[in-house]
């Protein structure tokens, strides 16, 4: 069994394994690490300029590591020479998807784990050495027995396999921060006195940069169930703050006052305690419905009941958006991304949500600073249909396009730039005190916008992101309740002296219709900044002003 590794593999250049294998590239210039994928159109793009996920800090250190830089060698390589990186390598990660399975027996619960035995099965009739085999991938508990099966059924029977559980922690957003200085490295193995020299090389690679009191050895099975029962915990955790957040809604409380309350008794902490339209990402719902399954299977019912609520709250809060009427009516979304700093709109609460407005026709002008527009056509073009998506669906390259014409704005995503922290109001708006007047158009300068990636035949003057006849372009709409130009006016100079990296709430007051409804999901906003300037907002876990019915 190698001990010594010099060659490892990665089966899977997606989320999970690029990120993980570029920083094992850049801290251990020893090893050779390669990144094998089927897809060439994937692999050619983190080859590239242009890598096909984003994540902070990911495209430098893939092109130090892939291209080399002053005296370090390359160590990164991406390729779909699937056979070859197997041949060579001493250690192999299996980092492929492990999506819910669809049809057959635990179909919309269980996880459909086809993909990681294709993987062992291409492992075990390639290798023709002793190999350490590691599962990377979120998988159900005893996947390992599974592979083990197929390594003796399978392989050469002079060659030795060892499979190990490393389960990844990383949140989307923060992967690289959570690499270079994870909490905690796992690594589970069957506690042999083979499989235990295959965990100390494999915790040797890691220990490259990560302390050795932070590198945890135990039996696979409680690898496997701890990534599980990370997961689920901090799904528990927003499901319960979102639960009495709809009581804060209901009585007058604030949850934001209740969590950070909350959240001030170290036995609880503040992490996770952040009411907001649901959990999104590839993980924390499937991960749940994983242990509902597995709970059923044992015969837990009691068990497999209490985890369902958690998924079944989420579901309620999306549900909870969708109360109000909006055929015919211009609605800006603004952030598709299931959460901020990450272009991953998988399983976001924005799908949900859009679906239920696509269903009473509207018009959804769509801004997400990391979700291009081929992407926003495409994925919910699968998923509602394209002509629909054509018709109602409007791309826009920055908020401004987005809001221009629309009665309600729906933020979706915590983007930083969507806050109002820097916005501060001059005193005639602070509280409220505001001089009734008709509005007219102010003079005020355009802010710089982050690119999406929309095409120039796009941009925020081009048909698909107008009025589509609601006002016409550049006019503001007449609300005899909204302040006075010159206080507006005297709001964006106050801006304009933070500069263009939040957006400006004072111009987005003169682009949209009436009633200029602001529904914020994610709690960025500061809702009595915005109701200075005339907009009526609801927020997640505060008393409703009436504005959106459910």
């Amino acid at each position: 069994m190698p001990t010594n590794i010099e060659n490892i593999c990665c089966i899977g250049a997606g989320y999970v394994g690029g990120p993980t294998c570029a920083i094992i590239a850049s801290k251990d210039l020893d090893i050779s690490v390669t990144v094998v994928d089927l897809s060439q159109p994937r692999i050619d793009e983190w080859n590239s300029s242009r890598l096909p996920i984003y994540e902070p800090g990911l495209q430098d250190i893939v092109e130090a590591a892939r291209d080399g830089s002053g005296l370090n060698p390359v160590t990164l390589h991406f390729s779909t020479d699937v056979k070859g990186a197997i041949h060579r390598a001493d250690l192999i990660f299996i980092s492929v998807i492990t999506p819910t399975k669809t049809v057959g027996v635990g179909a919309g619960q269980a996880a459909d784990i086809k993909y990681v035995e294709a993987a062992a099965r291409e492992i075990a009739e390639v290798a023709t050495s002793d190999k350490i085999v590691v599962e990377k991938s979120t998988v159900p508990c005893g996947t390992a027995e599974i592979l083990r099966d197929i390594f003796d059924a399978v392989g050469d029977p002079q060659v030795r396999f060892e499979v190990l559980s490393n389960p990844e922690f990383l949140a989307e957003g923060t992967a690289i921060a959570d690499l270079l200085s994870p909490d905690r490295v796992l690594v589970g193995s069957e506690g042999t006195p083979s499989a235990l020299e295959a965990a100390s090389a494999l915790a040797d690679v890691y220990s490259s940069w990560v302390p050795r009191e932070r590198i945890i050895t135990l039996n696979i099975w409680s690898s496997e169930l701890a990534k599980l029962s990370a997961n689920c915990m901090l799904a528990q955790r927003i499901s319960s703050i979102n639960s009495l957040s709809a009581i804060c809604e209901a009585t007058g409380a604030d949850i934001q006052e209740v969590s950070h309350s909350v959240g001030l008794d170290k036995r609880i902490g503040p992490n996770f305690l952040k009411a907001s339209i649901g959990f999104g990402g590839s993980c924390f719902k499937k991960d749940v419905l994983k242990l509902v399954y597995m709970a059923e299977t044992l015969h837990l019912p009691e068990v497999a009941a209490y985890w369902k609520a958690v998924v079944d709250i989420k579901n309620g809060k999306r549900t909870a958006l969708a109360g109000t009427t909006v055929d015919g009516k211009r609605i800006a979304i603004l952030g598709l991304a299931y959460k901020k700093n990450t272009g991953d709109t998988r399983e976001s609460p924005a799908i949900d949500f859009m679906g239920s407005m696509l269903a009473e026709k509207a018009t959804l002008a769509i801004y997400d600073p990391k979700v291009s527009y081929n992407k926003i056509i495409h994925e919910l073009g699968e998923l509602f249909g394209h002509e629909a998506v054509a018709r109602y669906v409007k791309p826009c390259e920055n908020a401004y396009s987005a809001c221009r014409g629309a009665s309600t704005v729906v933020i979706m995503t915590e983007w930083d730039e969507f806050k109002t922290d820097r916005l501060t109001l001059p005193p005639a708006l602070d509280l409220g005190d505001l001089t009734a007047s008709r509005l007219t158009t102010p003079t005020v300068k355009r802010a710089d916008s982050v690119s999406s990636g929309i095409p120039s035949s796009q941009s925020e003057d081009r048909s698909s992101c107008d009025d589509d006849g609601l006002l016409s372009p550049g006019t503001p709409p007449t609300n005899t309740n909204s302040p006075a130009p010159e206080l507006i006016n005297q709001a964006q100079a106050l801006f304009d002296s933070y500069g263009p990296k939040r957006l400006d709430w004072a111009r987005i007051s003169t682009l949209m219709r009436r009633p200029r409804l602001v529904f914020d999901g994610r709690n960025v906003v500061d809702a009595s900044k915005l109701r200075s300037l005339g907009f009526l907002v609801q927020s997640i876990g505060k008393k409703s002003e009436g504005v959106l019915r459910r």
